[in-house]
């Protein structure tokens, strides 16, 4: 691994650049995309062939948590009245229910993923009557991807039999550190005896896979003690890794507020703490997945990366094929055709939207042909490692050089650093560039080359 990714590369690289999830950006959505907007884009499916044969995926955003951790930029609800999700859970099935009069039900699923927040939060009758609304309205396919994040502080042996029972295969630990000390500064306080002895239990009740997310540059964290914690990581054999770096952005996220800027560890020991998971996770057998995942050979994860199958949505690398998203939830995003939406980001606007009978989309976006061809070559970039300049110029009707004659000159650097291979007929990721895959595709991002204030994004390693 040394080899391929020196301490140079990623110095050089540590600079701020979206994670491309999508293309464009969640932050180029506009509020003169609204509901009519998504509602018509909900019709053309149905009217569509893609009505019963193309398979949707469906988020479900639970956005509260009991206690707050100071590193976090989701959107969440901070409180400990649990009556809340009760009323919550309401207006999801209004929000189901609005989906489904232009849908119609029975549309097939492949893939579903609790997110938060903290879905955990949920008493196991509510994630019962959750999942029973889903059913109810979708065709939730035999074999579906269903996944669920937790919170090792809100779940038991027995609430993950009852995930079990209600079908979920794919859970997903968040962990972060496991040093006291780190712990105690972002106030998230998780002993790793109990996240253990959760993953034990996992085991034996026979989840397909199994992630624990990590997060590296948070306060009082230094490479001693991030040494330690990849140790017991390596202890638990999770089937996948995330491992995140930390973005300090308090000016945009008030819980970071919190944390001392001073109990930060430097841009040199975050390096090294990067540079000791990779070669941690690889030595390990772990495959790099690609951007922030890690997955073990067997993994379905990796496997769709050997075959060449990995997609990337809004929850990250999949392996499910591209498909349209349906967001459900406050401040959930959605994937319809060529468009992109964003529930209301409160609670209050979110509510008031499905009391006036109203979908709750208040933003989003329908691409362009150049977004389209753009979007193309960013997600074979980001999943594929290439691009075949043929494949684009037949589905887009264009020249390749000529269309993408100044991103083709910036990539002459790239070229130079040896993160990417320029031939006649395409492009091709290095072993080394694939590290800092989100550097090649931000040649390509046209917002982002005509908008240099990039503070907002996360750094790219």
């Amino acid at each position: 691994m040394s080899t391929i990714v020196t301490p140079e590369l990623l110095r050089r690289f540590d600079v701020p650049g979206p994670r491309y999830t999508s293309y464009p950006t969640a932050d180029r959505f506009v509020e003169a995309f609204g509901e009519r907007d998504y509602a018509q884009a909900l019709l053309q499916r149905r009217e569509g062939p893609a009505a019963l044969s193309l398979p949707l995926s469906l988020y479900v955003h639970i956005p509260f948590c009991e206690s707050l951790c100071y590193y976090c930029a989701c959107n969440k609800i901070i409180t400990k009245h649990h009556d809340r999700a009760a009323t919550y859970l309401r207006y999801l099935n209004r929000e189901v229910e609005l989906h489904t009069q232009t849908l119609g039900t029975g549309q097939p699923v492949s893939q579903l993923h609790l997110g938060g927040g903290t879905p955990t939060f949920l008493s196991d009758d509510e994630l019962r009557e959750l999942m029973a609304m889903l059913r109810r309205s979708f065709a939730v396919a035999p074999g579906a991807e269903c996944s669920i994040e937790i919170d090792p502080r809100t779940v038991s042996a027995e609430r993950l039999q009852v995930l079990a029972d209600l079908g979920f295969n794919r859970i997903s630990f968040g962990v972060q550190d496991f040093d006291p000390e780190v712990q105690k500064a972002v106030h998230r306080v998780q002993p790793y005896e109990q996240v253990a002895d959760l993953m034990q239990h996992a085991r034996r009740i026979g989840f397909d896979s199994i992630n624990v997310d990590l997060i590296y540059g948070l306060p009082r964290q230094t490479p001693e003690s991030f040494a330690r914690t990849l140790q017991q990581v390596a202890t638990l054999k999770p089937d996948r890794i995330a491992l995140y770096a930390y973005a300090h952005l308090p000016e945009r996220f008030k819980p970071q507020r919190r944390i001392v800027p001073a109990e930060l560890p430097g841009a040199s020991g975050k390096i090294s703490m990067l540079s000791q998971a990779l070669a941690a996770f690889l030595s390990a057998g772990y495959v790099y997945i690609g951007m922030d995942h890690f997955a073990l050979p067997g993994d379905a994860l990796a496997v769709a990366k050997r075959q060449g199958r990995l997609h990337r949505n809004f929850q990250g690398y999949s392996t499910q094929p591209d498909c349209d998203l349906i967001g459900l939830g406050v401040s959930a995003i959605g994937k319809v055709g060529a468009t992109y939406s964003q529930n209301a980001k409160t609670l209050e606007e979110y509510c008031d939207h499905l009391d006036q009978g109203r979908l709750p989309v208040v933003r989003g976006l329908a691409l362009s042909r150049d977004d389209l061809a753009r979007r193309a070559v960013i997600m074979a970039l980001m999943c594929q490692g290439q691009v075949v300049f043929e494949s684009i110029e037949l589905a887009w009707l264009l020249d390749f050089r000529q269309y993408f004659a100044a991103e083709m000159e910036q990539l002459k650097q790239l070229e130079r650093q040896g993160l990417a291979v320029v031939d006649d007929t395409g492009i091709q990721v290095t072993a080394s560039g694939w590290f800092f895959v989100r550097a090649v595709a931000m040649q390509f991002d046209r917002y982002l080359q005509a908008d240099r204030n990039r503070a907002k994004f996360s750094r790219i390693i």
